[in-house]
């Protein structure tokens, strides 16, 4: 019997489940909370406690197929390595387009001369002696290093000798930004390489937990990972793109959707600890995002389903907005909620939140904590104040508070957060869950002095959030409706073929009129509206927070049994789909070049550029697929030519080839 192992580590749990590759039967799930920072733990409790359930000899295990949210949510909460970009043959000013800087995030920019022109050829010597001097001006915080060069993708000669260069001078992991993306448009090519640099060292130790754990079992099979389109890929390529695992979890969890309800046409909604992905489906598929994957702020050149991703979920950060009613909103942060917290650090959670709510007011601090999660030896803090907090948390889990005792070091602790040596523990709508018995999996006694003390928080008018934990619950609680609401609106109305004019899909979301439409307002002007699809709930808490959404919207909410494993069923119900992209430009009459892998060839006709280039697309492609596991991949070529007439003839512009090698990966144990 081939059996099919799924995982999928997301924010704050670690999915797991066995799966029938012959009747398509769950044979038993299981979960786990992710565990920072040795995810092999966690990892491997859910892999164990599924396998016990199924019944079944880990041996005959043929595919394991991994799924993650760790890239979407460390771009979404702006955390990673600290990385440094060589920026080749660049104007200044480039580095404010296309969200650099701002992705940057003050890690260092080392522009070198050189780059190369539309059709590939050099324009400017690259400068190594300038990169050599750059070099040494870092320090050891640096963990990788993206090189983004002018027209690589036309010719990536400067990246490949850069990339060699820092390479033999410090050992750490280098991104090419032709290596990510075939497409023109440099500043973008440099975003996408710094993310796919800071996501590396993530993605490395996931994968690595998942191996060790595996053959600890002494599972001889492939290890696959979900791509941000849905489609599996090695882990080597995951290891060495895993920008191409953003939306990775949500791309899961469409596929395991589509084959947990057999619904064709639908919204999905995934809400996780962080984040709440939401999708549309029509005739089974999802879209494919024509303009690469957007996280958070940032657009990159990933090929990813095309979602919405919101920084929402059960483990949300709470926030009082300022004004007289003292209203909430919700992330985009994740906390550790305080009743995962208390189940951890006990004695220190509980007389905490006894001495604070004791005094009836609210707390200084927020009645927050702070975890470190680092192993090891502390990190070194970037100035003082950093280090002074570390100092601290280096003996363990402590009150906000006693944390960071001056306003001051509150940037600090913020810094150290984002580089994901700590975590911060306050109330979160998990914790609304436990004190209005929507869920128990933690301390509710803990997540009832944290509402309390929460409620204690005054509104402008001067008057008291809530009377009670439970109308403090029940009031995040319905914000987290409300804004997953809002989540499938702003997609519905985006995804919608109606003409809204000026109005962008987030403006109409927030109309009064659609408020009105939701309410059914009946006055001398009646209103109503409500979504044309069903909606499809996924993730562990979606049963408890989604029924009143699909009320709201006047639809059907599909809750599918396995819901709270939908993105690991999906992780190892896909093909392996790998794209090879290249372009032929004409420079000028009877000159054909073909922009290959390995730097551009010139070719006296059209078709033997054209040829060429795809024979190089096609050997690569299915050389690729090969590695993972697919023996006869089934090869698609498509080729876009742009022609231009001139006196009644066709002019060849330029060509851009995709060839694409898919097929599903061969089970270990087939016969």
């Amino acid at each position: 019997m081939p059996l099919l192992l799924g995982v999928d580590t997301g924010g704050t749990y670690t999915d797991a489940v066995i799966l029938d590759d012959v009747t398509d039967i769950v044979l038993a799930k299981a979960k786990s909370l992710t565990t920072r920072p040795d995810l092999a733990i966690g990892v491997g409790k859910a892999i164990d406690a599924a396998i016990a359930g199924a019944e079944v000899d880990a041996t005959a295990i043929g595919m394991v197929s991994l799924s993650t949210t760790l890239a979407t949510n460390a771009l979404v909460e702006g955390q990673g390595g600290r990385v440094a970009l060589i920026f080749i043959g660049f104007d200044p000013a480039d580095v404010m387009r296309s969200g650099l800087q701002e992705a940057l995030a003050g890690d260092p920019l080392i522009a070198v001369a050189g780059g190369h022109s539309h059709a590939g050829g050099e324009i400017v010597p690259l400068d190594l002696n300038a990169l050599t001097a750059g070099l040494a001006t870092l320090d050891e915080s640096i963990t990788g290093f993206a090189i983004a060069a002018s027209f690589a993708t036309r010719n990536p000669a400067h990246e490949i000798a850069a990339r060699d260069l820092i390479r033999t001078r410090t050992g750490k992991p280098v991104t090419c930004s032709h290596e990510l993306s075939s497409a023109l448009g440099g500043p973008k090519r440099a975003l996408t390489a710094v993310l796919n640099a800071r996501l590396i060292g993530m993605i490395d130790g996931l994968i690595a937990a998942v191996e060790s754990h595996l053959q600890s079992l002494r599972i001889d099979a492939r290890l696959m990972v979900v791509r941000g389109d849905g489609a599996l890929v090695s882990s080597d390529i995951a290891r060495e793109k895993p920008i191409e695992t953003i939306l990775s979890g949500p791309a899961a969890s469409i596929a395991g959707a589509a084959w947990l309800t057999g619904i064709a046409d639908a919204l999905i909604s995934d809400i996780g600890g962080t984040t709440t992905d939401v999708c549309l489906l029509r005739d089974g598929r999802p879209k494919i995002d024509p303009q690469g994957a957007r996280v958070g702020p940032y657009r990159t050149m990933v090929e990813a389903v095309a979602m919405r991703t919101t920084g929402l979920g059960g483990d949300s950060e709470v926030h009082v907005k300022e004004g007289l009613k003292g209203r909430l909103f919700l992330g985009p942060r994740r906390l550790m909620p305080v009743s995962l917290a208390a189940t951890i650090q006990p004695d220190l959670v509980h007389k905490a939140l006894d001495a604070a709510v004791s005094t009836g007011v609210p707390a200084v601090d927020g009645g927050r904590f702070v975890f470190p999660v680092w192993q090891g030896d502390p990190p070194i803090g970037g100035d003082k104040r950093e280090q002074a907090v570390i100092d601290r948390l280096a003996q363990g889990p402590l009150r906000m508070g006693h944390a960071v005792t001056t306003r001051i070091e509150g940037p600090a602790l913020q810094r150290i957060v984002a580089r994901g040596h700590a975590m911060i523990a306050g109330v979160t709508p998990s914790d609304a869950a436990h004190v209005l018995g929507l869920s128990d999996a933690w301390d509710g006694d803990a997540a009832t002095k944290a509402l309390t003390l929460f409620a204690y928080q005054r509104s402008g008018a001067g008057e008291r959030l809530a009377k009670n934990p439970e109308e403090m619950a029940a009031a995040v609680i319905a914000q987290l409706r409300k804004q997953t609401v809002d989540c499938l609106l702003e997609t519905a109305f985006g995804e919608d073929t109606r003409d809204w004019g000026d109005n962008s899909a987030a403006q109409l979301t927030q109309h009064a009129l659609t408020n009105a439409g939701l309410d059914r307002h009946d006055g001398l002007i009646r209103t109503e509206l409500r979504l044309g699809l069903p909606v499809i709930g996924l993730g562990a808490s979606a049963a408890a927070y989604y029924g009143p959404v699909g009320d709201r919207l006047g639809t059907d909410m599909e809750l599918p049994s396995h819901a709270d494993v939908a993105n690991a069923i999906g992780a190892v119900v896909g093909q392996v789909a790998i794209q090879a992209k290249g372009s032929v430009t004409s420079p000028g009459a009877g000159r054909f070049v073909a922009h290959l892998l390995n730097g551009p060839a010139q070719f006296a006709t059209q078709d033997a550029a054209l040829s060429a280039l795809e024979d190089a697309l096609t050997q690569d492609a299915v050389a690729q697929a090969q590695s993972a596991g697919v023996p006869t991949p089934n090869v698609i070529i498509a080729r876009d030519v742009q022609q231009a007439e001139i006196e009644g003839q066709p002019m060849f512009i330029s060509a851009d080839l995709t060839v694409t090698a898919q097929g599903r990966p061969r089970i270990a144990h087939d016969s």
